[in-house]
């Protein structure tokens, strides 16, 4: 499998970690009852578990552009260790966002977020010029 293949199915788990980590801690924030009912009015949630959300968020907001240039970079074979590279700092900065994120700490999360982008206009590089 290709490293654009292989970037694909790591975002693949790490939406499902997000998803995960974000549905754990909402559950243990506001308790069974309200997530396992029609959830017609919003609960107070921690706020850890906000992050969670805030975060998964985040991910999702870029997934699509990481998803469309790493499927260009496969379907057209263009990209080499520009693909390479921007696959690895985009999962990678991905992985370091989440707890970075949850811990609270500032400027951690936002710089994970800024290589995380790298990453993506690395792959976007390597698609246009090839």
């Amino acid at each position: 499998m290709s490293i654009a293949l292989w970037g694909l199915v790591g975002l693949a788990l790490l939406v499902l970690v997000y998803v995960s980590t974000d549905s754990f801690l909402l559950k243990g924030s506001v308790g069974n009852a309200w997530t396992v009912g029609a959830r017609d009015n919003p609960p107070e949630i921690g706020p850890i578990a906000a992050r969670a959300h805030r975060a998964l968020w985040n991910l999702l907001e870029t997934a699509p552009a990481f998803l469309a240039v790493t499927l260009v970079a496969e379907l057209t074979s263009r990209g080499g260790a520009w693909v390479a590279w921007g696959v690895a700092l985009y999962l990678g900065a991905r992985v370091a966002y989440l707890p970075a994120y949850l811990s609270g700490l500032p400027w951690v999360r936002t710089a994970f977020w800024q290589v995380a982008t790298l990453g993506i206009v690395l792959i976007l590089i390597g698609v246009l010029v090839g």
